[in-house]
């Protein structure tokens, strides 16, 4: 309900109260009614159904079925195996991926504890859950507001609402009747839960309670917002369907082929496909990938970037836009005087210091915050405009004088007067406001007035806070009042403005030209918005969309217009989540940063939720994926700097592990197709599967980033992990591995010693191979593979491992292997060498025809 429209008598008619409060059978009637005032809480998923969803994968069911088969054949060690590996990977990917959902619990701390209320005319303090609608609440410095209130009553209120909507000065409430829809900014006549009084006292009638408020609206947007899937999972699923498809497509095949062709026994034929299964099924991809990730979370962190879930490290390399929100986040969240407009022109600091003008000592003096000249500014809180002048006056040696009287600052008469005693026995008043009504009160030609009002415009039209600066000689011994305010002498202008942080500009530059479109969403007001938008350099910014003007528009043309707008201006928590959902529908990969309550259903819906860890709400905290723990925006390009990094040796590790699998795979579909026994023992495929899993599938994840990484484009979203090049690498890659060391070893006529050389020759071929998947198509034996010491450590551990199941008696028994000559040494080192030589060839070739494609393209 639009209570801000109406007077505060309709109010209290429309609740059937009075100014003195409900009575006590008429609270609790309502609190049937109404119920608490409490926030509603979903049901949580189960433990079970937390773990279970990790088991559920198509990959992890095949391993299942699979170990149940070889479990029902009798070969129960290798059940086991099987078993072993599925349960691993499933608990790491719930262990790594676990988030707790906390939101509600932030949202709750917000609520405050307990309320002084008017019960018929008597104060009474209760628990803040037992308000209800009419209750008359009274406020005061420091309280957090219970609930939505009209105000019916206000001395000098002013409340801190940036975790609502956005802005960073307290807002002045007053009595009054508002315009229909009238921002959620700019309802002065109303105290909304959650928010923080700074100064003065109030009294207001409760309006809404619980899911009813502003902040409940908010909670009820937490629970309904739908996590977005990230485009990593979306590719794995993909990349899971592929493998799939074509694992059921082998297997249906070698059934009827081998079947209609060879008559094979069903336990020969059922312990093949078994086979089949462990080595194609890529098992230990998803445990390399988590380690990339978490990897990948461990960097980030060391550049103050906490990510609570591991699949949005790549999230990150993927973004296409960021939404930002301004306050706090763009910039300091710290107002500061930014320009000084005197009656001969703007002055800096210097220039103020040098000068015989007494601005400067007007903002040190004409102020309520500094009681003595003892107290440093940094340990100062309060109103933050006086703040930024005492933080301004302070760079230079500026008197402190005590005040001898004072009229305090109010928004009915906008201005603040104090008086002070100076050399020579004398006394000064010295007063700051509007400028509009410092000049209605000062003595001025025409000319002096128009040049004031021309400046004022000027620093207005840049988004600052205009404050008008003056003096007056007094009368010693007159009484200060409004009477006295009078023939002043403008000294004059203060610019006032939360600044954008210098990293912030640095940042959106670097961001841009890595592609990445920048946009400031934010509650302040649209010149104040597009003013920091020119400065920290968007693209966008000679028009601005404010919320009234979004919610005029239909999706469709939300659609439309949101690529071409970067700065939005007085906007709602609904608004920024339909500026985010429009991004999305328009393909976009949207990364949200914000710190306030008001952030936290877009920071939850976007593709990757990023909050500030210093000054952000515990709400924004709890509903993002990433919190920057130095408040720093530059810190995001960094982030997405290790996240392209990280999709890379992603891919790297895919290119890797699929034709590996592939080549393992055609050992035993080879066999069937030409009616031989499998090559190697189920065992040993299991070895070969281990053995590169465990010591050569990690070290790629260890790559460094490419030299030009921030300077490509965003990759589509919409492409495939798996492209028409990478298909035919994985086919290749496997034949060239396989068929050679297969040939071999057929001629070979001692078992062991053919199981043994088509095994290492296998083993060894995947270990060039890496180094070839090093890079994707530039020449992988460059400088930077001295820096990854992690590749060749994964080589070291190989050389042992396979080197313990070639030489030492008790693993060969245990494998199944025999005891090489030199010559078949050197055999298995020139097909491995062949490999590796014939995979660099294809990559030079093929970087060649995709560069004059491109070529034929531009």
């Amino acid at each position: 309900m639009k209570w801000y429209t109406y007077s505060i008598n309709q109010v209290m008619e429309k609740l059937a109260v009075d100014a003195n409060g409900l009575n006590e059978a008429h609270r609790q009637e309502r609190l049937t009614t109404y119920g608490q005032n409490n926030l509603t809480e979903t049901l949580q998923l189960p433990l079970w159904k937390k773990i279970g969803k990790h088991f559920v994968d198509l990959l992890m069911i095949i391993l299942i079925v699979a170990g149940i088969l070889k479990g029902m054949t009798g070969d129960y060690v290798e059940m086991g195996i099987i078993f072993a590996v599925v349960i691993i990977n499933g608990l790491i990917g719930y262990l790594q991926e676990r988030k707790a959902e906390e939101s509600l619990n932030g949202l709750k701390q917000m609520m405050g504890q307990e309320t002084t209320i008017l019960v018929k005319g008597l104060k009474q303090t209760i628990d803040n859950q037992q308000l209800v609608p009419g209750d008359v609440v009274f406020l005061q410095s420091g309280d957090i507001v219970p609930a939505d209130l009209m105000l019916m009553e206000v001395h000098d209120l002013a409340i801190e609402e940036s975790v609502l909507t956005g802005e960073s000065l307290p807002v002045e409430k007053e009595v009054s009747i508002l315009a229909d829809n009238t921002p959620l900014g700019d309802r002065l006549n109303m105290a909304f839960s959650g928010t923080l009084v700074q100064s003065g006292t109030g009294l207001g009638i409760v309006v809404e309670t619980g899911d009813r408020t502003e902040i409940g609206q908010i909670n009820q947007a937490l629970q309904t917002v739908e996590k977005q899937e990230t485009p990593l999972i979306k590719k794995m699923n993909q990349l899971n369907h592929q493998i799939f498809k074509g694992l059921i497509f082998l297997v249906v095949f070698l059934l009827f082929f081998t079947t209609l062709r060879f008559g094979m026994d069903v336990k020969t034929l059922t312990s093949a496909v078994i086979a089949l299964i462990v080595a194609v099924v890529p098992e230990g991809l998803p445990a390399v990938l988590t380690m990339i990730l978490s990897m990948g979370v461990n960097e980030m962190a060391k550049e103050q970037a906490i990510v609570k879930s591991m699949p949005a490290v790549e999230t990150l390399g993927a973004m296409t836009v960021i939404c930002s929100d301004k306050t706090g986040t763009l910039t300091k969240n710290q107002m500061s005087v930014v320009e000084v407009i005197t009656a001969k022109g703007a002055m800096t600091i210097d220039e103020l210091a040098s000068s015989d003008e007494a601005i400067l000592t007007i903002m040190a003096n004409c102020q309520e915050l500094r009681l003595d000249a003892t107290q440093s500014i940094d340990a100062l809180s309060g109103n933050p405009t006086e703040l930024a002048l005492l933080t301004y006056a302070e760079q230079v040696d500026t008197s402190f004088l005590p005040i001898e009287q004072k009229i305090p600052f109010s928004s009915d008469y906008k201005y603040m007067a104090t008086t002070h005693m100076v050399a020579g026995n004398k006394e000064i008043m010295y007063i700051k406001g509007a400028p509009e009504v410092l000049l209605a009160k000062a003595q001025l030609t025409a000319i002096q007035r128009d040049y004031w009002l021309a400046q004022a415009a000027t620093l207005a039209q840049k988004g600052q806070r205009v404050l008008g600066l003056a003096k007056k000689n007094m009368v010693l011994g007159t009484e200060l009042t409004h009477d006295e305010v009078v023939d002043i002498e403008l000294i004059g202008l203060a610019g006032i403005i939360d600044p954008p942080k210098a990293s912030a500009i640095q940042a959106v530059k670097e961001a841009r030209e890595a592609g990445i479109s920048v946009k400031m969403i934010t509650g302040d007001h649209r010149d104040t918005a597009q003013a920091i938008g020119r400065e920290i350099g968007l693209a966008h910014t000679s028009q601005a969309l404010e919320g009234k003007d979004i919610e005029a528009m239909d999706d469709a043309a939300l659609r439309e217009i949101v690529s071409k707008i970067d700065v939005y201006a007085r906007t709602t928590p609904e608004h920024k989540l339909r500026i985010v959902k429009a991004l999305q529908a328009n393909g976009e990969i949207v990364g949200m940063t914000g710190d306030g309550v008001n952030d936290a259903p877009a920071l939850k819906k976007a593709d990757i939720g990023i909050a500030m860890g210093i000054k952000g709400s515990e709400v924004s905290k709890q509903a993002a994926d990433m919190v920057l723990a130095d408040d720093n925006f530059a810190t995001i390009t960094k982030a997405v700097k290790e996240g392209r990094r990280i999709f890379d040796n992603l891919k790297k590790t895919i290119n890797f592990f699929l034709p590996t699998a592939l080549a393992q795979g055609l050992i035993v579909i080879v066999a069937l197709l030409t009616n031989h026994p499998l090559p190697l023992t189920p065992v040993q495929i299991l070895w070969v599967n281990m053995v590169t899993t465990i010591t050569l599938s990690y070290a790629l994840g260890f790559e460094p980033a490419h030299e030009e990484v921030m300077k490509r484009q965003p990759r589509n979203p919409a492409e495939s992990i798996l492209s028409k090049y990478a298909l035919f690498r994985i086919i290749y890659v496997s034949l060239l591995i396989t068929i050679p060391s297969y040939l071999i070893a057929m001629n070979i006529q001692d078992i062991a010693v053919q199981q043994t050389v088509l095994l290492q020759s296998i083993v060894l071929s995947q270990a060039v191979y890496m180094i070839n998947c090093r890079e994707l198509l530039d020449f992988s034996l460059t400088r930077k593979v001295l820096t990854n010491k992690a590749l060749w450590i994964s080589l070291g551990a190989l050389a042992i491992v396979q080197g313990t199941v070639l030489f030492v008696p008790f693993a060969q028994q245990l494998v199944g292997t025999a005891r090489l000559s030199g010559a078949q040494h050197l055999l298995v080192i020139a097909i491995a060498a062949m490999v590796f030589i014939l995979v660099e060839v294809e990559k030079s070739v093929t970087k060649k025809m995709m560069d004059k494609k491109e070529e034929v393209v531009a």
